[in-house]
């Protein structure tokens, strides 16, 4: 078996020595029975010092990889360990065999790289990243794309948005207001979808012009976790002819916001917290996104998922 030290990289010297005799090991390199390296010719092939291969081996035994054998050496044991394989590790594997196939092939590390680049850049998206500073706002803005599409529908804050392998197989999507920005912190190549808002005064007056003016003395409520939905929901409803005391307005993220909603004749909330309103009330759901908008990004998704199976 072949080994190679990286000491340029992030992954510690001994963590790549424990990773590679295991890859050896899931992949056939390494036989049962087989007499490892000692620690002195690791010392001497690589540069390294002796006790960062001790504890290499140490690690690996303890984990039921290898024996210790006073006097003789390191061993392969003759069985692996009995706990299953984390999902990193069996991926390893999987790509252990591949590159054990490709040597048998005669096919070169360079070609392999070259091979796997290029299906990597065919990957179809796998979910949406809905990338939002404000995480109550992006809880609602999730929850009504995941009614709407196919593909799970993840978010994440704009710091967050290029930590390692979060853009990865995501097609990025964004409110105008933060598009800017947002389009600044993104690699070149990424593509980012800006999201069509809907008016927040069509929806509301679409249900005012049924509810007014009969009931302009009703109680109604308004409740979101998210501020700005609260304020301005209660600003509407205020210039559409309700007086102030009709207003029952419940912020979610506070203990005890369910009070007194049962007694509305009606709830005003986001998609987030439709569901979570007290059993009988009759919610009046406003929705950021509209129908054209959800088509767009439904029109994405299939323009996506078509590209990469060519």
């Amino acid at each position: 078996m072949r080994l190679w030290l990286n000491r340029t990289g992030e992954v510690s010297l001994r963590e790549q020595l424990i990773t590679q005799v295991v890859l050896g090991i899931l992949c056939h390199e390494l036989a049962p029975g087989q007499r490892l390296p000692s620690t002195r010719d690791l010392s001497r092939r690589f540069g390294i010092h002796a006790n960062t291969a001790s504890a290499a081996y140490r690690e690996l035994e303890s984990d039921g990889w290898v024996e210790l054998r006073h006097g003789s050496g390191v061993f392969v044991r003759t069985t692996r360990p009995e706990s299953p394989l984390s999902p990193e590790m069996a991926l390893d594997q999987m790509i252990g065999d591949l590159a054990a196939k490709a040597r048998k092939l005669g096919a070169s590390h360079g070609l392999l790289k070259a091979r796997l680049r290029r299906w990597l850049a065919f990957e179809p998206p796998a979910r949406w990243l809905v990338i939002e500073p404000d995480p109550e706002l992006r809880a609602i803005v999730i929850t009504e794309m995941e009614q709407a599409l196919s593909l799970p529908v993840i978010g994440c804050s704009p710091e967050e948005c290029c930590t390692p392998g979060m853009l990865d197989a995501s097609m990025a999507a964004v409110l105008p207001s933060k598009a800017v920005a947002v389009r600044r912190l993104l690699p070149p190549g990424n593509e980012l979808t800006t999201l069509q808002v809907y008016p927040v005064t069509a929806e509301l007056q679409s249900h005012l012009q049924r509810y007014m003016p009969e009931h302009s003395t009703d109680l109604v409520g308004i409740a979101s976790r998210w501020a700005d939905f609260q304020r301005i929901a209660q600003t509407m409803l205020i210039a559409a002819g309700l007086a102030p005391e009709c207003l029952l307005v419940r912020d979610a993220t506070k203990p005890g916001w369910k009070r007194g909603l049962e007694a509305a004749s009606g709830v005003v909330c986001d998609a987030a917290l439709e569901h979570d309103l007290p059993a009988g009330c009759h919610a009046i759901v406003f929705r950021l996104l509209g129908e054209p908008s959800l088509a767009d990004l439904r029109n994405r998704e299939e323009a996506a998922m078509t590209a990469s199976s060519r």
